[in-house]
Order: structure tokens, then sequence, then C-alpha cells
């Protein structure tokens, strides 16, 4: 008896073992948030958002690539106060070319499944932005956030990758934002539409839209600010090569990081773009 009782333990414990050992390891991704042109002040949110959002969901560990710039002493500062802030410009452009060196560099991105540019902006001094494409190209995943649209103006090959280049935008408005895709794990959860809340937000308007090479997710049908008839994209996705490419211009101010609808909106676009959960990337435009 003490025999059977003892070997029926020992099955027990290797099922737990084997239960344990089938659960999936996090995924591995780096978050951007470096900026060299124009600095959201919701940034720092938007890391401690996408950090907790991975930890609270078990399906991403994240490392960060980040620098915070030094502070403007303002028009009324010494000159000493001037001349010292300029060299904490310099240092300050060292340390994110040292950032991105060391996190970006072809070995680097191997160790990543996925990277997440979060309100970056300007031109980032990537140690070989041709390489940083080619990664997604060969299968990896690239989501970004609001003004990761407004980072690579003079990258063509980023551009194209994205699906789409910020122009301008206009006064924060009340929108209500039409859901193209109710099935993609980014925008199930909305419904017909999602209006952020009844809050005001930064509508972005694209240049270089390529709406016959992405997948819509959430457009208006309207200009945000004119109301003209016509259409905007907001989100979207798309299968780039043998990777996966998901953007939501949404994520100006921090109460939108802190929506719970928009957490579930970046999630589901992070799970689909590693492959974690299905949707389709085909243009609904041809």
């Amino acid at each position: 008896m003490k025999r059977r009782l003892f070997l029926g333990c020992l099955a027990t414990l290797a099922g737990v073992l084997v239960t344990t050992s089938a659960v999936a390891a996090p995924k591995k991704i780096l978050v951007v948030s470096t900026t060299t042109g124009f600095r959201h002040s919701s940034i720092a949110t938007a890391e401690k958002v996408i950090a907790e959002v991975g930890k609270s969901s078990g399906v991403y560990d994240i490392e960060l690539a980040s620098v915070f710039p030094p502070k403007d002493p303002g028009r009324n500062a010494t000159d000493e106060q001037k001349a010292a802030f300029k060299v904490e410009q310099i240092a300050y452009q060292d340390k994110i070319k040292a950032v991105l060196a060391e996190k970006m560099s072809p070995a680097a991105l191997k160790k990543y499944d996925g990277i997440i540019f979060a309100n970056t902006t300007g031109d980032l001094p990537l140690p070989d932005k041709e390489a940083f494409i080619a990664w997604v190209k060969n299968g990896g995943a690239f989501v970004g956030m609001h003004s990761a649209s407004d980072t690579f103006h003079g990258f063509p090959a980023y551009i194209e990758m994205l699906g789409g280049e910020f122009q301008t935008h206009g006064a924060q408005v009340v929108v209500s934002a039409i859901n193209k895709d109710s099935a993609h794990p980014s925008t199930k959860h909305f419904g017909a539409t999602f209006d952020i809340g009844g809050k005001k937000e930064e509508m972005y308007l694209f240049k270089n839209y390529q709406q016959k090479a992405v997948r819509e997710l959430l457009v208006l049908d309207k200009h945000p600010n004119t109301g003209a008839a016509g259409n905007f994209g907001v989100s979207w996705c798309r299968e780039f090569g043998k990777g996966k490419v998901f953007y939501t211009s949404l994520g100006h101010n921090e109460y939108v990081w802190e929506m719970p609808e928009y957490q579930k909106h970046i999630l589901g676009g992070i799970e689909w773009a590693l492959g974690l959960k299905k949707g389709s990337g085909e243009p609904q435009a041809k």
C-alpha cells in the first residue's frame, strides 16, 4: 500500500512538473522610448504601463532603451546655466547613441522577440537601421505607439514597414473611432466604436498612408478637426515579410495609457505581432 501511495505521489509530482514546464515563458521585448525630437510627457507613463501589462498578463518581459533628457533651464537662465545645459545636451545625445548601440546592434536584436517604439520621435541613431528593418522582415514583431510614426521621416524603409508617416495634427478633440475588425485581438473588446472614454486626444493625420498594404483596425470617417468626410487611419496592422507590425496612433495623453480599454488594445496588438493570438493582417482595401 505504501509503495502504491509513493508511486502515486511521484506520478502526481511528475504531472505537476510537466504542466508547469508546458507553460510558455514570457516573450522578451525591448521598449525603445528615446527621442531626438519632441518628447511627450506621457513617456514615463507609457514605460510603466507597458511593463505592468506584460507582468500582469504574463505574456512578455521588457527591457528598456531609455534615456531621460536634461532639464531645460528656461529663458531666464544665466549664461553659466545655458552653457552647462549645452554640455548636458551633448552628453544626452551620446547616451542615446550608447544605449541604442548596446540594445539594437544586429547581434543584440537576436535576443528579442519584439520591439516597441513607445512615443519615439526624430532620427534615432541606430547602429544599423537596415539590420533593424531586416530583423522585422525576417520574423520579428514590431509595435509602434503614437509618435512612432513621427520617427525616421528620412528613412523610407521604416515608413514602408510602418505603413504610414505622421504629417500633422490639430487641436485635441473627442472622436469616435470606427472598429474595422471586431475579431482582431487589439480591437475585439471595443464594440462598433471607441470614443476614448469621451475624453480628448491628439489625433494624427498621416501622409504616405498605405491603406492598400495594411489592415485597418480603427479609423475615422471624417477629419477629426474639420469634420470633412474621408478615411483617416487611427490604428492598423500588417504582415511585413515573415514579421508582423502593429501600430496605434493613440497614446498622446497620460490618461489614455491608464485606460483599461487602451491597455487591452495594446496588449492585443502585441500578442498578435508576437504570433500568440490569431487575427488577420490582410488589407481590406484592394
